[in-house]
């Protein structure tokens, strides 16, 4: 994975927050929050919790009484995730990496991680953490894209900046959000972590925009893709985002949009 896979600076946290989450996040973390919901856990953890958006759905949906954990790596994403939750119930803000916890063994219910695993440089460090803080009868639910071929919107912006950048193709969503849908290595991971009652579910979503120009800004300004773009072309990013604006119209259509978002969700037993 390139370094800059994890560049969430500047104004992408905002960005990312006001368009890409409502656009793809927000149907999985409705279904994660069910998930969690239905094993009654006293205490849950969510890792790589970006800007929030399973964090306010567990805020909800958890009595009060459960501790609620939310770590990230990145203070920016974190910050905007504390200011958008409040302080409707408590919870425990922590900048942390997933793959060395700060937490005693066997600490949590559940561990919790919706699309942060594609960003762990050693996804099988993290599974090992996660196991050593769940307590004996707890949980580690995490979700991953599927391929970027199952998730329309991004396999046109992906297909639409390599016309525009024939000679390098930024790859950012194929090589590492859309890249770590392998199930069998996955639960193969897991296992070698110590986890076992591996359970991997395919979930499919629809994603919605009122227009083609949202999801442009969403994946071209509010995800590492902003770089990549800029490093070709440091004034392109305007004209990169019209014109994938313009692949996704003449794809979906020139008023609300829809499109196939596809994921797989694995469950495992400490």
């Amino acid at each position: 994975m390139a370094a800059a896979d994890k560049a969430f600076t500047g104004s992408i946290p905002d960005l990312y927050e006001r368009h890409l989450v409502p656009l793809i996040f927000e149907p999985y973390a409705r279904d994660a929050a069910v998930r969690v919901r239905q094993l009654v856990p006293r205490s849950v953890l969510e890792t790589a919790a970006g800007t929030g958006v399973v964090t306010r759905r567990l805020a909800t949906a958890l009595p009060a009484t459960t501790r609620l954990v939310a770590t990230d790596l990145n203070a920016a994403m974190l910050a905007v995730a504390r200011d958008r939750v409040g302080q409707t119930r408590p919870i425990e803000w922590l900048q942390t990496d997933a793959q060395a916890l700060p937490f005693a063994a066997e600490t949590f219910d559940v561990v919790l991680c919706q699309f942060g695993i594609m960003f762990f440089p050693e996804p099988l460090r993290a599974f090992r953490e996660a196991r050593r803080v769940l307590k004996r009868s707890g949980r580690l639910i995490f979700s991953v894209w599927d391929s970027i071929g199952a998730n329309d919107f991004a396999d046109t912006v992906t297909q639409s900046l390599a016309e525009l950048f024939p000679a390098d193709p930024p790859r950012f969503l194929v090589r590492t959000p859309y890249g770590h849908c392998d199930t069998v290595g996955m639960a193969t991971a897991l296992k070698q972590a110590g986890f076992s009652d591996v359970k991997a579910e395919v979930v499919e979503h629809v994603s919605r925009s009122p227009s083609p120009h949202g999801p442009a800004v969403a994946y071209c300004q509010g995800t590492p893709l902003r770089g990549e773009i800029m490093a070709r072309n440091p004034t392109g990013l305007p004209e990169a985002t019209r014109r994938v604006a313009e692949s996704l119209a003449t794809r979906f259509g020139q008023g609300p949009i829809e499109g196939r978002m596809r994921a797989i969700v694995f469950d495992s037993g400490r």
